[in-house]
């Protein structure tokens, strides 16, 4: 099986997507439909998010295994620490290694209910996705990725703790990083300078999601854990009471940021797909990141 690593590092630029396990049937019927439209646009890997529940995350589970037996992409699994026990975490990444997945995303995780509240560790279980990391490396062969945040984690006391946190996960073992949203290419840009400066080379992927409608900006302010800049809200404000021209300008908005990152050298975008594909497709085509034979 692939690896991200190696899919990130073949010369060109590349994309790859995120989705979240389906909560029912028809929410299963339209994630199936956005994997099929990207599959034929070969992403460089695709993600399955993770949620902590009992159901929720039998269905990571599942989904992850339908995409490593029924399609042609390259899965990368989620895994986090919430109300996990070791022994739990083991038997998860003993599955998927078992059906076939050498890609996992290992993050801490937001404590259920309240993503801002306090952590609570498991009392069998991890207190850090570094330690986490390190799971993964004793349990199999596997191509690690972590989690990067352009204006600091909400728990960090500023950028140069943050730093030194995100280091010390790749130095634990991970072999990428990929960033949690972000407004304009200089936030994700000087993090990927701060991270240099630290003596740490390695491959960090930006994260971003297509601004189609008011609701995905507020998401995207939930997200980043940041205002909207001033500069960006005076593009888009303009077009809050017309969903065609707050499309129109939030598509041009985010393809720009991708055409910014990707002169600036990044190795691939990574797309927040809210389980639909249109925008994303959009703006991999705009940007040329589509394979000829797609």
């Amino acid at each position: 099986m692939t690896t991200v690593v190696e899919r990130l590092t073949g010369g060109n630029p590349v994309f790859s997507v995120e989705f979240f396990p389906p909560r029912d049937a028809a929410d299963e019927l339209v994630l199936w439909r956005a994997i099929r439209e990207l599959e034929a646009l070969d992403p460089a890997f695709v993600s399955i998010t993770y949620g902590a529940g009992g159901s929720s995350r039998d269905r990571t589970i599942r989904t992850t295994g339908r995409v490593v037996q029924e399609t042609t992409l390259v899965p990368m699994a989620h895994l986090t620490a919430v109300e996990h026990s070791v022994a739990e975490l083991r038997n998860v990444i003993g599955w998927y290694a078992a059906v076939g997945v050498r890609n996992i995303l290992a993050v801490r995780g937001d404590p259920p209910g309240d993503p801002n509240g306090d952590w609570v560790r498991h009392p069998e279980g991890l207190t850090y996705a570094e330690e986490l990391v390190r799971l993964c490396r004793e349990l199999g062969d596997f191509c690690v990725g972590v989690a990067a945040f352009p204006y600091g984690h909400p728990r960090s006391a500023d950028l140069d703790t943050d730093t030194r946190y995100l280091v010390a996960k790749l130095r634990a073992g991970a072999d990428f990083a990929i960033a949690q949203l972000f407004f304009r290419p200089d936030d994700f840009l000087r993090m990927r300078d701060r991270v240099a400066a630290a003596g740490c080379d390695t491959v960090l992927l930006p994260g971003l999601m297509p601004l189609t409608t008011p609701r995905t900006l507020a998401k995207t302010v939930e997200l980043s854990g940041a205002p909207v800049p001033p500069e960006v809200a005076r593009r888009l404000e303009p077009h809050l009471d017309d969903a065609a021209s707050f499309r129109k300008a939030g598509i041009d908005l985010v393809t720009e940021t991708g055409e910014r990152l990707l002169a600036e050298g990044v190795p691939g975008l990574h797309f927040y797909t809210f389980n639909r594909s249109k925008a994303t497709r959009e703006v991999v085509g705009r940007l040329g990141l589509v394979p000829a034979r797609a």
